[in-house]
């Protein structure tokens, strides 16, 4: 069975998250809207969300709960962003929208 693009997202985000490297997890979004362009933004922030709570449940220490948090952060802003997208015009927006518009509004997750 094949797996479907948004397992795929998940379990990139949770194999970022698992790095604990908060460089690498602000790095995370716009890593997933430059390999899944044609996905909806919204997707990568569920991924983000989901692989965020994975990682909290699994991992039961103050490091694991404050990486999930800088998970939860950045899925927090994807969707803001996702929302500014779609408030512009381009509804649904997918993640070559999110790259378009950071360059030309937004460069915070450019600049990681």
């Amino acid at each position: 069975m094949r797996q479907g693009n948004l397992d795929l997202m998940i379990e990139y985000a949770v194999a970022c998250l698992a790095t604990e490297d908060h460089r690498k997890i602000r790095k995370l979004v716009r890593e997933m809207a430059q390999r899944w362009p044609n996905e909806k933004a919204l997707a990568i922030a569920f991924s983000i969300t989901s692989a965020a709570a994975t990682f909290e449940d699994i991992l039961d220490s103050t490091d694991a709960i404050a990486t999930a948090q800088v998970g939860y952060q950045m899925a927090a802003l994807v969707s803001a962003d996702a929302f500014a997208v779609e408030a512009m015009g381009q509804a649904p927006a997918f993640g070559q929208d999110l790259l378009h518009f950071w360059r030309r509004v937004d460069p915070y997750f450019l600049t990681s």
